[in-house]
């Protein structure tokens, strides 16, 4: 009995990188593209939650290896590997995304709790921004950024499984979906949107150094488990919830979404306030946790690049890391929704910068001089090289849509 209660213990214990990863990638956007999913096309699409979080997980996994078999950072190896221009191109890549779509983050914690508590969203906007730049200067932030996350995830978990049980979703018609895969007339840019943002080698990366972050907080979890698979399977089932909420409610009224707060305001009339309210809770967690996650990212990746340190501990970083958030709640104060511009300026540099990423991790993980026993197996090198495959693919699929078909470039 013992060992089962120290096992499940190191368990939980292991799993604070990977609930981080899945808080911050299931962010605003994420609930409006799943709630759109169920809405639109049903039960259908669910089969896709399976096959993104699985090549997901895949490249999580391998950024976990690749941070617990190194002693320097992911940026640091692959400016030893490729030089240290490649490694700045990537830093400032991911600091511009972030920064882009940190926007959407603020916007949707405003909206939620504005909805929440029938008030304007700005006040909310400050205040979470505020709140959330007063975290990142505790003596250990990653403890707090840990502990934080994990309570969001629950918090998330627990109002969608409450939304979940109010629907009533169809077992047969969930295990269709999830066991045969359809591509609907006309769901084709939702599957793009979908694979692209849950399938998020910005997140995937980052793994590397949470993973880093915890073993420097304690170096004895060095040859511990590190469990990131674990958050990524709670991220998918959170894609899947959401996805089923809105193809058992909304679907069979024929009623359509284009925000997750549209999604709320939709449950209240057919099962009344308590079900918009929990369905608003899960949004605020989403969007509060990635407000938090982005801006480490972003922060993060510029401190590494620019040569200002790679860790929570390093002051210029937790400047940056504000910075973000600066930049992302003043682009929501004043436009109220992300400009077309900056969705346009973020996919662009997302094009060129996330494929490269991709490949860098591949290579640094089959790199037996860098990665010792911790080397990809056969299996992942195979599934690793399809994900790059269907990363590549995106790519080219996106910049025909942003640079053919944008009204912008026309």
């Amino acid at each position: 009995m013992e060992n089962i209660k120290t096992k499940l213990l190191r368990w939980l214990k292991s799993l604070g990188p990977g609930m981080i990863t899945a808080a911050l990638v299931f962010g605003p956007s994420k609930m409006t593209i799943t709630s759109k999913m169920g809405a639109l096309y049903g039960y259908s699409l669910l089969w896709l939650v399976a096959v993104a979080i699985f090549f997901m997980a895949i490249f999580t996994a391998m950024a976990t290896r690749i941070g617990v078999a190194t002693d320097i950072s992911l940026l640091a190896t692959i400016r030893q590997k490729w030089g240290k221009n490649v490694a700045v191109a990537m830093g400032i890549g991911v600091f511009l995304v972030a920064t882009s779509f940190q926007a959407g983050n603020s916007i949707g914690v405003g909206i939620a709790a504005g909805e929440l508590f029938h008030t304007s969203s700005v006040p909310w906007i400050i205040f979470f921004n505020f709140f959330a730049i007063c975290l990142l200067f505790f003596r250990s932030f990653y403890s707090v950024l840990e502990k934080t996350m994990i309570f969001l995830i629950v918090v998330m978990l627990f109002s969608f499984i409450t939304t979940f049980f109010w629907a009533k979703p169809d077992p047969a018609e969930m295990v269709r979906g999830l066991t045969t895969p359809q591509v609907p007339e006309g769901s084709l840019g939702l599957i793009i949107a979908f694979t692209a943002s849950c399938f998020s080698i910005v997140g995937a990366l980052y793994q590397s150094y949470l993973i880093q972050e915890r073993i420097r907080a304690n170096p004895a979890l060095k040859n511990s488990r590190n469990d990131s698979i674990s958050g990524i399977v709670l991220l998918g089932v959170m894609c899947f919830i959401v996805i089923v909420c809105a193809a058992a409610i909304l679907n069979p009224k024929g009623i359509t979404v284009s925000s997750a707060s549209d999604m709320a305001k939709a449950l209240e009339p057919l099962f009344g306030s308590n079900a918009s309210v929990f369905f608003l809770i899960g949004l605020f967690g989403a969007a509060f946790s990635s407000v938090i996650g982005n801006a480490s990212v972003g922060g993060t990746l510029l401190g590494d690049a620019l040569g200002l340190g790679s860790n929570f501990s390093s002051k210029p970083v937790r400047y940056l890391v504000a910075l973000v958030m600066v930049i992302g709640a003043s682009v929501a104060i004043r436009f109220g929704k992300l400009p077309l511009e900056l969705i346009v300026f973020a996919q662009s540099v997302t094009i060129f910068v996330v494929p490269f990423i991709g490949t860098a991790m591949y290579f640094i993980g089959n790199d037996r001089k860098i990665m010792g026993e911790k080397v990809n197996n056969t299996f992942v090198k195979i599934f690793g090289a399809l994900g790059l495959i269907i990363i590549f693919s995106l790519a080219i699929i996106n910049s025909k849509e942003l640079f053919f078909n944008n009204p912008l470039f026309k």
